[in-house]
């Protein structure tokens, strides 16, 4: 490669803008238990606004729900669980994980980029999810 780059094979790429594409990331938040059902309502639309605000696209959420953590982390034990999988730029993961550090109803957070292989399994689950929810009020 350096051969090439020496005879000036590459210098077109030089020009080329650098075009930040959407990636898919899977981001879980949790919410101190002290919080009640429309403050925890709030908080969850509060990112949802803000993602959809910069211009991501959110691709799915679900709320988990209280549930107990696996050690205590500020002196609590349970907290408020909820997922949002979503399509953004990177610099919009940075952006959101500080919205999240500022607001104080927020214990713990993770974003995790998603490859084609998660992206694959969780379109695969909500698919037999939504399979076993027809299937099972057709029981009825």
């Amino acid at each position: 490669m350096h051969f090439l780059k020496r005879q000036g094979q590459f210098n077109h790429y030089k020009h080329i803008k650098q075009i930040e594409m959407l990636r898919q990331y899977e981001t879980v938040f949790i919410m101190t238990p002290v919080l009640s059902e429309e403050q925890m309502k709030e908080a969850v639309s509060k990112f949802q606004d803000y993602l959809k605000k910069k211009g991501a696209e959110i691709v799915f959420e679900d709320q988990w729900g209280l549930r107990k953590m696996a050690y205590p982390i500020q002196k609590k034990s349970t907290g408020f669980y909820h997922l949002i999988e979503f399509k953004a730029e990177t610099q919009l993961v940075k952006e959101l994980e500080l919205e999240m550090k500022r607001d104080e109803r927020v214990i713990r957070f993770l974003t995790v980029a998603m490859d084609k292989h998660a992206i694959a399994y969780n379109e695969k689950k909500r698919r037999e999810k939504e399979a076993a929810k027809e299937a099972e009020e057709e029981n009825k």
